[in-house]
């Protein structure tokens, strides 16, 4: 009985071992580990709007620098090429008040996005459409939208494009979630 015990606790032990190492975080990317630098060419702006592309760009380039496992170096010393087309950029109403004004607004940004192997112009990946968004208040609303998610405010100066600063930081919030999600797309293909 003893042993029928004792090959009990032994099963468990190695079926939660298995289980935490299997379930584990992992500081390390899925990428193939033949690929160790990448350029970050400045994405294209197909939009209606004005200076959404550097901003995008310099945020995905800055992810990559601050996350150090691909070097981002010139293209002609590249392993990966990263590029992209900023399609459109959206708002619509999300809250009105009385008199049917708007008081807070979706902003979106889409865009393609190609990640390549330098040398064999194979792509590893390709979305047709990538979206960030974000919600912000109108100065009408008397609620406020000062504020930038994430690392924006840290790190990404303000879109300066539109007629208000609500719609210029609604704008920043929005490409700085698209560049995490093509940060973590590449680094995590699967």
């Amino acid at each position: 009985m003893k042993l029928i015990g004792s090959l009990g606790a032994v099963a468990a032990f190695g079926a939660a071992s298995a289980l935490v190492l299997g379930c584990g975080y992992s500081v390390h990317s899925s990428l193939d580990p033949k690929y160790r630098t990448i350029h970050v060419e400045p994405f294209r702006n197909e939009s209606r709007e004005y200076d959404l592309q550097a901003p995008l760009t310099n945020a995905l380039r800055r992810k990559f620098i601050v996350d150090s496992r691909l070097r981002v170096v010139p293209a002609a010393e590249a392993d990966l090429l990263l590029s992209g087309t900023i399609r459109e950029y959206h708002i619509k109403g999300l809250t009105y008040d009385k008199s049917d004004a708007v008081t807070q607004f979706l902003c979106v940004v889409t865009a393609s996005v190609r990640l390549s192997d330098q040398h064999t112009g194979e792509a590893l990946w390709e979305e047709p459409v990538m979206a960030g968004e974000t919600s912000f208040y109108t100065r009408a609303s008397g609620q406020s939208s000062d504020r930038l998610r994430g690392n924006a405010e840290v790190f990404l100066p303000s879109v300066r494009s539109f007629a208000t600063e609500e719609e210029n930081r609604g704008a920043s919030e929005a490409l700085e979630q698209l560049a995490s999600d093509i940060f973590y797309r590449t680094l995590e293909p699967w």
